[in-house]
């Protein structure tokens, strides 16, 4: 099989899910559209309420908000709050209390597991008051993979003969997001047919630069870096500066971005319903 035939079998592929999970996630949205979290009917959704880390660059809170209201557009009977862990406005437990509501569904525009969705935001929402449920992290998942390749494609990727990956990522002491980082890298390499190396802003190791290295070893020559940011920040700022060769923009209001977060709070009322069952 040649290589053009082969990524344009995984392409297909690739595509053909992700349409069918974009259909299923439409037709749960309408199902679950009056699930209470108790698995009651209900009149009103309950609200999603989107938590994101915060940063001091004033980019971030604008992809945010922009990312915010492509998912409004998206749905747009669902209310959709935003909540911060720290650095920005509205802070979590703040969004949480002016709510005016007794339960939510909150997901967090984190990539993989870690501290924050395992401990933090449980915690928060448990003080707050609100009856709470909190989604799983957005990684790994097809559509992250998707918004992955498009970002690649905008900023000039094109498959030849010696080209490579470093997938960039901000990184955590918590084993499990390393695993769940691996798998996205696993999944990119799949869709785009090359070699793709996880790489780390800070904490845990290899560093860009070392991954840059590792695959030039293996002889690979056109390295391009797919930052594996949600938004524009400090680390995805250090990680783009350290690319040999393209870098990709961070994920920010990708259409990928918006399923895959109406994708998580709809699992959440799913599970409820099941559980209530």
């Amino acid at each position: 099989m040649t290589a053009s035939k082969h990524l344009h079998d995984e392409s297909t592929s690739f595509d053909s899910t992700a349409t069918l999970m974009n259909r299923i996630s439409s037709q749960l949205a309408s199902q679950l559209s009056l699930v209470s979290l108790d698995g009651r009917r209900r009149t009103t959704r309950p609200p999603m309420v989107v938590v994101a880390h915060g940063s001091r660059d004033p980019r971030a809170l604008s992809t945010v908000r922009a990312l915010l209201d492509r998912v409004r557009e998206a749905r747009p009977e669902l209310s959709v709050r935003l909540g911060h862990i720290e650095l920005n406005a509205p802070l979590l437990p703040d969004t949480l209390a002016d709510l005016g509501t007794d339960e939510a569904v909150l997901v967090p525009l984190l990539l993989s597991r870690g501290y924050h969705v395992k401990r933090d935001i449980p915690e928060t929402a448990a003080a707050s008051g609100v009856r709470a449920r909190v989604a799983k992290a957005l990684g790994p998942h097809p559509y992250l993979v998707e918004a992955l390749c498009d970002r690649l494609a905008e900023a000039g990727w094109a498959w030849t003969p010696g080209t490579a990956v470093v997938l960039a990522a901000a990184g955590s002491r918590d084993p499990e997001s390393g695993t769940d980082t691996a798998r996205t890298a696993a999944l990119l390499s799949e869709r785009l047919g090359v070699p793709v190396r996880v790489a780390y802003a800070t904490t845990a190791g290899p560093t860009v630069p070392e991954a840059v290295a590792s695959l030039r070893g293996l002889g690979h020559r056109r390295i391009a870096v797919a930052s594996y940011f949600t938004a524009p920040g400090r680390f995805a700022t250090e990680c783009s500066a350290q690319a040999p060769w393209i870098v990709s923009a961070p994920l920010g209001d990708h259409p990928g971005m918006v399923r895959l977060l109406l994708h998580r709070y709809d699992q959440v009322l799913l599970d409820r319903l099941n559980a209530a069952a």
